[in-house]
């Protein structure tokens, strides 16, 4: 499809913004920016999200049949839990984030002043050449430190330069798109989903295309620790669709090539009505796609249901491998999520 390349190039600018749970207010400022460029009107949500309507209508406002289409820009990340006695900093995961995936990885600190230092995240006593027992050493939080780029050796020099408890944490993503066009990056999920949402919309100003029913997007900043989408569902919206990763990994059928169609996560199974008509939609556009079974997964339209909301819901997303470490997908799963998505709401 034509906006692959866009999607791409979304991708590695969202990337670049560092936007763990509850620090995503430049994310968001982003997205507002690039939705008005392409001919949108975009607001940003109480919760600091972005919800957009792309046009189309209700054909009986007696029995709205509104669909709200959701990525989430939020990722995981950490906050300073506390200044240890050598000046370094012990860190409280937000979200997902394991320590396993985060050990010897570059970070930024954001201090509430708006300061900004470099440091990384190392397990204590990390020389091998010393501590005997660094192999066997479990990797937690606890017994792992943020080793700060600056001189210092106990909390008094940490503080002078501005750091303190409740400072976010940001890794780096190290996001590259290889030649053969595998994408790898931390945070696809769910950055790429978002790029995704963002070329469909382009492309749909661009072809001025009619809408099988109105479509809203929501771009939702608080998915990582569960409630993303515990609002601001339109009153005219009969179906949800979370545009998020696809689960890649044994036992599952998807590949980072395809398209992903959850038929139940750990929250329960999706709308089965809702399900079908996603692979109808990706049979019609001949997108290589596969139906899985995710064992530990929650979505934000699962969030929007357990918030009350009366909605059918359904789940896709691009492969995914590796989720919540140092991820991979393909242009091909990006493309393949884009052909059944057009499909399901162009005529």
């Amino acid at each position: 499809m034509a906006e692959i390349n866009y999607c791409v190039e979304q991708l590695k600018k969202l990337c670049a913004i560092d936007s763990p749970s509850g620090f995503t207010e430049r994310a968001a400022d982003y997205l507002l920016e690039e939705l008005t460029r392409l001919g949108y009107a975009p607001k940003k949500t109480r919760k600091g999200g972005v919800a957009v309507c792309l046009g189309g209508s209700v054909a009986d406002p007696q029995e709205p049949d509104g669909l709200l289409l959701m990525a989430h820009v939020d990722t995981l990340g950490a906050v300073v839990q506390s200044i240890k006695g050598n000046g370094r900093l012990k860190l409280s995961p937000v979200g997902g984030l394991q320590a396993e995936n985060c050990e010897a990885e570059n970070c930024v600190i954001y201090t509430r002043e708006g300061k900004t230092f470099t440091g990384c995240l190392q397990l204590c006593d990390a020389s091998a050449h010393v501590n005997r027992e660094y192999g066997e050493k479990k990797r937690q939080f606890a017994g792992m430190e943020v080793v700060i780029d600056e001189p210092v050796k106990k909390p008094e020099d940490t503080r002078k330069l501005g750091i303190e408890v409740g400072d976010f944490v940001c890794f780096s993503p190290r996001t590259v798109v290889t030649e053969s066009g595998y994408i790898k990056s931390r945070f696809l999920d769910d950055k790429l989903s978002a790029a995704i949402l963002l070329a469909y919309a382009k492309e749909l100003k661009e072809k001025n295309a009619t809408l099988k029913r109105k479509v809203y997007l929501h771009f939702t900043v608080y998915e990582e620790v569960g409630h993303g989408a515990a609002a601001s569902v339109p009153e005219d919206v009969s179906e949800i669709v979370s545009v998020d990763m696809g689960c890649v990994g044994e036992g599952l059928q998807c590949t980072e090539r395809e398209v992903s169609i959850c038929a139940k996560d750990s929250g329960g199974p999706y709308d089965y009505t809702v399900t079908t008509a996603l692979v109808q939609a990706a049979k019609q556009a001949g997108a290589s796609f596969a139906v899985d079974v995710y064992p530990y997964y929650g979505s934000d339209a699962e969030a929007a249901l357990s918030a009350g909301y009366d909605v059918r819901h359904g789940l896709i997303g691009p492969g995914v491998y590796a989720s919540h470490g140092y991820e991979r997908s393909h242009v091909d799963g990006a493309e393949n999520t884009l052909k059944l998505l057009w499909a399901y709401t162009v005529k």
